[in-house]
């Protein structure tokens, strides 16, 4: 039985396979012509498809189908929209830039202003001195207990399932992302803007087409299924049990990437849909890696082997896990709370 590899950032940056994963970070224009024809063609063909059974008087029920489908497209073009925000879907940034900034009025994101954010979120994960930037509220226990009774209230509700991935999701697509962030600089607000402009023109030109209550009852159930599904995604790609967390003077982002990020082993099809993002360990380590190659560098490098997976099935435990035990170095439920008090 081979010895376990030592993720440490020391360890991992002399490893050759580790400087060979430079070779994968080149985009290939074939590879993302193909991804864009394979889920943008479907997606405006069940566009298509349901405007027409809407006005032929089909039972709205009838649309649920082509609607789940659609939602499983959208969350494949957030992927690509993620690529281009790592510069990683293109060779070009010019056109990874203007990509971007049309999937983000698809998917109701600002280019920059995600782009901006999620860097942060990369820089940061796993550094409990560095949370707020792009990821999930997480509190420490010793930090729950001591906040005061309204910010217990409000975590209790922000790790609520029903409003995270249900209210949550739409909220944040349709609503919040409208606004800048304090701190957004003129090119991320101005993205903003533009994206809000887009918009605005689509629900013009959609209510003097088809109409505008035909547009919503198409678009508002996909981005309530596709949102609920990406935020899914992001909650399970670094809130499980045995998730890597540390202060910042011990924090090693080798770690972070490897340790801190999951493994979500998902069915052939639905790692489709997903864009290979389920291998999150390896875009943590090397984001500069297109979706479309993550599962060759899996393939083709035993040590990325070496994370033990989380099954659909075990992801779930996860919904039961909300604070940070420094102690035990593990995500636990609040009911650890009520062991530790007995």
């Amino acid at each position: 039985m081979e010895a376990p590899v030592s993720f440490d950032k020391a360890s991992v940056v002399r490893a050759d396979w580790y400087r060979s994963l430079s070779k994968y970070e080149k985009p290939d224009v074939k590879k993302a012509v193909g991804q864009l024809l394979d889920t943008m063609l479907p997606f405006f063909g069940l566009w298509a498809l349901m405007i027409w059974m809407i006005n032929q008087g089909y039972s709205y029920w009838l649309l649920l189908p082509p609607l789940v489908l659609a939602s499983g497209l959208l969350v494949r073009i957030f992927i690509f929209f993620h690529d281009c925000g790592h510069g990683s879907f293109l060779p070009s940034k010019k056109w990874n830039t203007f990509l971007g900034y049309l999937t983000g009025i698809i998917t109701y994101t600002p280019y920059e202003e995600w782009r901006l954010s999620h860097a942060e979120h990369h820089a940061s994960v796993g550094n409990l001195d560095e949370r707020g930037h792009g990821d999930i509220w997480t509190l420490t226990i010793d930090e729950y207990k001591s906040a005061p009774w309204y910010t217990k209230v409000a975590f209790r509700v922000y790790r609520n399932p029903f409003v995270m991935f249900i209210i949550g999701p739409l909220v944040m697509f349709m609503i919040l992302q409208r606004f800048a962030s304090k701190n957004a600089q003129p090119r991320e607000r101005r993205s903003v803007y533009i994206t809000n402009v887009a918009l605005v023109a689509l629900w013009v030109t959609m209510h003097y087409t088809i109409g505008l209550k035909t547009y919503l009852m198409i678009q508002v159930p996909i981005m309530m299924i596709s949102g609920t599904l990406g935020v899914w995604l992001f909650y399970i790609q670094h809130q499980y049990e045995d998730v890597y967390w540390q202060r910042h003077d011990e924090w090693d982002p080798i770690k972070a990437a490897l340790e801190g990020s999951s493994y979500y082993k998902l069915p052939g099809w639905l790692q489709w849909f997903t864009g290979n993002i389920g291998l999150h360990h390896i875009h943590h380590l090397r984001p500069r890696i297109p979706n479309y190659t993550l599962q060759q560098v899996f393939d083709e490098v035993p040590e990325l082997q070496n994370i033990e997976p989380i099954s659909i099935w075990k992801s779930f435990k996860s919904l039961f896990l909300h604070l940070w035990d420094e102690k035990k170095q593990e995500l636990v439920g609040f009911r650890a709370l009520k062991t530790q008090t007995e």
